[in-house]
């Protein structure tokens, strides 16, 4: 069994959140009215970075101390 560290977290998290931006983007794109989009966008660019920020110092499983 694969074991989860903060890189496959970090991984995971950035990609649902480019995701679901994508979608809230493609649906104000459409003309569909979400009044909490913005708030929605933003805390999706929040997590991107986050997520960024846990993968560059996340330490790899085999490194060497």
């Amino acid at each position: 069994m694969v074991e989860w560290d903060l890189t496959s977290v970090g991984m995971v998290l950035i990609g649902s959140s480019i995701t679901v931006a994508g979608i809230i983007i493609g649906i104000m794109i459409l003309g569909v009215k979400m009044p909490i989009a913005p708030f929605l966008l933003l805390t999706t660019t929040i997590l991107v970075v986050m997520s960024a920020v846990v993968i560059l110092y996340a330490q790899p499983r085999n490194a060497t101390p």
